[in-house]
C-alpha cells in the first residue's frame, strides 16, 4: 500500500515541541491517529509527548482524541488553550 502525505499544522504548545507551524508527514495509506502521534514523538520528542498527552486532533472538521481515527490528508494537532 502507497504512502499518502498528512499536512500536519500545529497550533500553540504543539507548534513550540515541533518549532514549526506545519510540516508533511509521509505514513502509509491506512494509518491511524495513533501512528501519526507516534511518528510526531519519534522526531520531536519528549516535548510532543507532553503535548499529545492533553491535546486533541482536528481530522476534516471534526475534533477527536480518538487515535483509532484513520488519518486525513490534513490533520490539526490543538492542544488544550486558555484565556477567551
Amino acid at each position: 500500500m502507497a504512502d499518502v502525505q498528512v499536512d500536519v499544522r500545529y497550533f500553540a504548545a504543539a507548534a513550540d515541541a515541533a518549532r514549526c507551524a506545519k510540516e508533511t508527514i509521509a505514513l502509509p495509506a491506512a494509518a491511524t491517529l495513533g501512528d501519526l502521534a507516534a511518528t510526531l514523538i519519534q522526531r520531536h520528542g519528549p516535548d510532543m509527548t507532553r503535548v499529545l498527552k492533553v491535546a486533541a486532533f482536528l481530522v476534516e472538521d471534526e475534533l477527536t482524541r480518538d487515535r483509532t481515527q484513520p488519518i486525513a490528508p490534513r490533520v490539526d494537532i490543538l492542544p488544550p488553550f486558555a484565556g477567551g
